[in-house]
């Protein structure tokens, strides 16, 4: 399959590049500048992504070229950019003003990555350095205001590069500008759909596991029920999955997803452990620790059950491609990075070799190959939902009671967004039990119970989110709803805060 490489610079945008070609249908992967593969003949065009680092530092990250620049069309964007510019004899210097936020582009010549965009367009701009002069046999393709050198090209070659940001939603033409380097440029067909990738992922899987057996961890989540589906029809009887009760999951959550789980076929082991975890997080009050214990708990719960599967040779995990991405780091440039752990230590512990069939997925990716298997809406449309569940939005002292509070109060909201309509338009939502007391009246009585917040967040990809502006008379109704039938609650408040700097969920 024709792909495009991407090589990340430590950007926290570079995810949206690829992001962007594969809405196009357009296959690409993410390396780190300094993993990438050598290009073979499926490569047909390389982007150097942006990064926060300065071309002029010393220690600026370098990647070598030789293979690429002149051989494979390249586009290099914003540090791309200004890393060609210097590398080939051009200059980059200090900007006198800093060019941050939404600037127009005015095309200066005909050029072939600028094919039908508009003579004057809005794009974004993000960067402290500017290119004060091109390389001898570059020449500039569009300016704006402040940047003369905002897009060139190379002469008799295809390289090209752009100071500010296509893969934006700001930048407004960005998506056309990336499909003249895809398509247009490198000449990659738009074959990457969700029936194309179901296809080459059965055949790879029944190649790759033969005739062994593969135990797989399900959570009712979408990316573990996709990859369930997804090994069910390449390997059938061959797969078991496991879904573990951990006393924290939603209100009447482990019963009604076995059921959805056994109408599909799928071979499913439910493992009731909610005794257990709440055993573990007795007098736990610091969420990390919480969640390390609900961690060890499921491993010690998982393994009980996978070891009953004779000859299991295989452990599933619905990884996808921003965990991989993630994951694979960049060392000292990328401000944040994760360890990626699905089921940490499992596949050490009990001598499994790992598969991972979504791994080259974007989410929205995965909810499209779910609704192309067949899989219900109700499945595919699920919000996300923390690994260790209520275990972290009850704050503090996890106990079975205020558990039992939770899960009233958030079954309120969740079928009070459903009835409204709303559900599909918010990225994630639940209630939060607070650790404080707070006066109330009920009746002639005065009471001196909890307070809950709600929280509901639109979002993309969850690497930012705002909350969602409900209208006064929906809060108002869940509020009263809430106050009058979940006993313990006495006060309801609406969390308004946005990602950065708040986190989607609260520990």
């Amino acid at each position: 399959m024709n792909k495009i490489l991407i090589l990340d610079f430590g950007s926290q945008v570079t995810q949206l590049i690829g992001r962007r070609l594969r809405e196009m249908n357009v296959y690409c992967e993410i390396y780190p500048f300094n993993k990438f593969p050598a290009p073979d003949a499926s490569v047909k065009g390389v982007i150097l992504s942006g990064s926060p680092c300065s071309v002029r530092d010393k220690n600026a990250p370098q990647v070598d070229l030789s293979t690429i620049k002149g051989k494979l069309p390249l586009l290099g964007i914003c540090y791309g950019a200004q890393y060609i510019a210097h590398k080939y004899g051009g200059k980059v210097e200090a900007s006198d003003t800093r060019e941050y936020g939404r600037a127009m582009l005015k095309k200066v010549v005909d050029s072939p990555l600028l094919k039908g965009v508009s003579p004057v367009t809005q794009v974004w701009m993000s960067h402290g350095d500017t290119i004060s002069a091109l390389p001898e046999n570059a020449q500039v393709i569009a300016s704006t205001d402040d940047v003369e050198n905002a897009a060139y090209q190379f002469a008799g070659e295809a390289t090209y590069a752009v100071q500010f940001h296509p893969e934006v939603y700001h930048t407004d033409e960005g998506a056309k500008i990336l499909a003249n380097f895809a398509q247009g440029i490198c000449g990659c067909e738009a074959s990457w759909t969700p029936a194309s990738f179901i296809e080459s992922t059965v055949e790879a899987l029944q190649k790759q596991i033969g005739t062994d057996k593969v135990i797989l961890g399900l959570s009712g989540g979408v990316d573990s029920t996709v990859a369930a589906v997804l090994l069910d029809k390449a390997i059938g009887p061959q797969l078991t999955c496991i879904f573990v009760n951990n006393g924290l999951l939603r209100k009447n959550e482990f019963e009604d997803v076995l059921a959805s789980y056994k109408d599909m076929g799928l071979n499913v082991i439910g493992a009731d452990a909610s005794a257990d975890f709440l055993k573990a997080l007795k007098g736990v009050e610091e969420p990390e620790a919480k969640r390390k214990a609900i961690g060890r708990v499921f491993v010690e719960t998982f393994d009980k059950y996978a070891r009953r599967i004779e000859g299991a040779r295989w452990l599933a995990q619905g990884t996808i491609y921003p965990d991989v991405i993630e994951s694979a780091g960049i060392d000292g440039i990328a401000s944040k990075i994760k360890s990626h752990h699905n089921v940490g230590g499992l596949p050490e512990k009990m001598n499994l070799k790992v598969v991972e069939p979504l791994r080259m997925l974007f989410k929205d990716e995965v909810r499209r190959v779910g609704r192309a298997l067949g899989i219900k809406e109700e499945l595919i449309g699920r919000h996300p939902f923390p690994g260790p569940g209520l275990g972290i939005r009850v704050i503090g002292e996890v106990t079975k009671e205020k558990l039992d509070t939770l899960r009233e109060a958030d079954d309120i909201f969740i079928k009070a967004l459903r009835k409204a309509g709303l559900y599909d338009k918010i990225w994630q939502a639940g209630v939060i039990l607070l650790p404080v007391r707070s006066v109330g009246v009920m009746g002639d009585e005065r009471t001196y119970e909890n307070p809950v917040a709600l929280r509901a967040v639109v979002s993309t990809d969850a690497m930012t989110a705002d909350w969602y502006p409900f209208q006064p008379e929906f809060l108002r109704d869940v509020s009263n709803e809430i106050i009058r039938k979940v006993r313990g609650v006495n006060r309801v408040v609406y969390d308004i805060s946005s990602k950065p700097p708040a986190t989607i969920e609260w520990e």
